[in-house]
């Protein structure tokens, strides 16, 4: 499925039903992501973070533009190797993501809706996103979700989910929301789109 966020934005969610020898046919990876690769033991795991770069690699396809690959910067964000486009990438249990955007750095994140988000509520929600959410589970996973993808998008460390990143409290079912990314030097506000599908959700901030 592929989202056209704006005309500068698309995203991609596919389900993944390759194993790891389909997956890696064609696939360009650099010399730090087969080290990368080499360092996840877990099955799933890897066909996750493989169907991760063969999503994007669509993506940039079917923009006209040539895939050569991904690396990382000092605080581990993956961007494209010779591209001035912005990318983010997220994988859970059968599902990989991506999104790249031509102007603006973007944030990406898919999560199933999950009981066990009451219990990291304290780490995550500052008190009146704890309230607004009233540990309903669709809510408590909208506003990790939506965190997630402004996490991504900010793409440095010394960020708390709680102190750090915000969320204005939003109806249910709405699919716009307003994220902040405050800290001491600088404040930040962004959109946040929010989607009930793949997983449970999909959210990207921009």
């Amino acid at each position: 499925m592929t989202l056209q966020i704006n005309q500068d934005c698309v995203a991609i969610l596919q389900s993944i039903t390759d194993d790891e020898p389909t997956l890696r046919a064609g696939l360009p990876l650099t010399i730090p992501e087969e080290e990368e690769l080499a360092m996840i033991t877990h099955p799933a795991q890897r066909v996750e973070w493989l169907a991760c770069r063969v999503a994007i690699r669509k993506l940039i396809e079917e923009q006209g533009a040539l895939y050569q690959g991904l690396q990382k910067d000092e605080f581990g964000k993956p961007f494209l190797i010779d591209s001035s486009w912005h990318i983010s990438l997220s994988h859970t249990g059968g599902w990989a993501a991506a999104i790249l955007h031509k102007s603006r750095p973007v944030g990406i994140d898919i999560e199933p809706i999950r009981e066990q988000f009451r219990r990291v509520v304290p780490r995550v929600l500052s008190a009146d996103e704890i309230a607004h959410a009233a540990s309903d589970p669709h809510r408590l996973a909208i506003y990790w979700c939506a965190k997630e993808a402004l996490y991504k998008l900010y793409g440095k460390r010394q960020l708390t989910f709680r102190e750090h990143l915000h969320v204005e409290p939003f109806a249910d079912g709405a699919e716009k929301l307003v994220g902040y990314v405050r800290l001491p030097n600088h404040e930040e506000q962004l959109e946040i789109r929010c989607f009930r599908t793949g997983p449970g959700l999909l959210a990207v901030a921009f």
